[in-house]
């Protein structure tokens, strides 16, 4: 897929086959029943999952794994590329559940990770059950004993990935991950865990190009979807948020030497009660790191906290904070068609760097209340432009 600036989103051409009489010639089929698993949720199936990857990996036809329905513990699982296979559609219609003790999946990076893989799509209605809550808790006692705790699926270094229809439910952690890939669609997919569940980050995008998120439900207790450093050519489409951080891009400045992040639309959301809305966040510290073109467009706001943000001097809970300035630049950044309730009376708010200052900022149609009244904004060091309507009274 290749995106040509934000004015339309990419299409991922992917070949997908599906199971059925007249395709099964076209592929061979491995089904993990076959393998040894057992969908009761009692029988670890790890090994299970691993043989049925290695044989359609070692495959040279295009290779069709399936998950029935039932209920399948499966502890971390890794998945390496270099396949024979040039396509391998994993469909999963059951419920893969990790074990109820959470050290088990905690002391693990991921869940589910996908190494190097190429033309992977992991399709249908099934589930994976990460059992974060009992690690959550853990967190919450202020243990020093607690796992940081595993992502649930994670991509890494691989192109031509297609997520479609998973449900991921109550992750330790982020629930997937886009990390170092190329060509990544990701469609009707659930995200479920509590609104006070520490980190668990609904999607996560880095260091990769051409992704495409559509038609999501995202309800968690981090951002709902995190742009990370080295992200290009992102379209994200008709999100649903909350509880949640909002979508932000961020945080950045973690690193001196860092990439920017560029050419990223996020169209047609709605936001229900959540923390943020459209959010940029960056440490205050050196970094020669940027945010360019991006385009916030149809939004609607359900009683938020910060609906436009962006937060160059960002320091959770304000501990430990670096007390410096961020070197992210900022710019070209598009608020169009921004509507609803701020749930604070400052709905717009751009805090940005007094030594590289937001520019080519611009707000046009932008109607935002607090308690069916007026609401505020604030800006500080930030050069742009408001057109058409712009509520609350734009300081730029």
């Amino acid at each position: 897929m290749k995106l040509s600036g934000c004015n339309l989103p990419g299409i991922i051409v992917m070949a997908f086959v599906m199971l059925n009489s007249s395709s099964t010639s076209a592929i061979t089929n491995f089904n993990v029943l076959n393998f040894g698993a057992i969908p009761t949720g009692g029988t670890d199936s790890t090994d299970s999952f691993l043989k049925a990857w290695n044989a359609a990996c070692g495959t040279a036809d295009s290779t069709f794994i399936y998950v029935p329905k039932g209920r399948y513990l499966v502890g971390p699982l890794a998945f390496k590329g270099q396949c024979k296979s040039s396509q391998i559609i994993i469909r999963i219609d059951g419920t893969i559940v990790a074990p109820l003790d959470y050290g088990v999946l905690g002391k693990s990076n991921n869940w589910f990770s996908f190494e190097d893989v190429s033309g992977v799509s992991i399709i249908g209605r099934g589930t994976f059950d990460a059992k974060g809550p009992s690690l959550w808790a853990c967190k919450a006692s202020n243990s020093n004993s607690c796992p940081s705790g595993a992502t649930t699926l994670s991509f890494t270094n691989s192109n031509n990935i297609r997520i479609n229809g998973l449900k991921s439910l109550n992750s330790q952690m982020f629930h997937i991950v886009i990390n170092g890939c190329q060509n990544v669609h990701l469609k009707g997919v659930k995200i479920i865990a509590a609104g006070n569940s520490p980190n668990t980050d609904g999607i996560h995008v880095q260091l990769s190009r051409n992704v495409e998120i559509l038609s999501t439900s995202i309800k968690t207790g981090d951002d709902c979807i995190s742009i990370g450093p080295g992200t290009e050519n992102l379209w994200i489409e008709q999100i649903t948020c909350g509880p949640g951080h909002g979508i932000s891009i961020g945080s950045l400045a973690k690193d001196l030497k860092e990439e920017g992040v560029q050419n990223v639309t996020v169209k047609k959301t709605v936001f229900s009660n959540t923390q943020n809305g459209l959010r940029i966040k960056s440490w205050a510290r050196p970094s020669n790191g940027y945010v360019q073109g991006v385009r916030f467009i149809d939004s609607v706001m359900k009683n938020v906290q910060n609906p436009i943000m962006i937060d160059q001097n960002y320091c959770p809970n304000n501990e430990n904070c670096p007390g410096q300035v961020s070197g992210i630049k900022i710019n070209d950044i598009v608020y169009e068609d921004i509507r609803g309730t701020s749930s604070t009376p400052i709905a717009i708010k751009f805090d940005c760097s007094d030594k590289n200052p937001c520019t080519g900022i611009k707000l046009q149609n932008v109607n935002l209340t607090y308690l069916n009244k007026a609401a505020q904004s604030f800006c500080s060091n930030v050069v742009g432009k408001a057109i058409d309507l712009v509520r609350p009274n734009s300081c730029l």
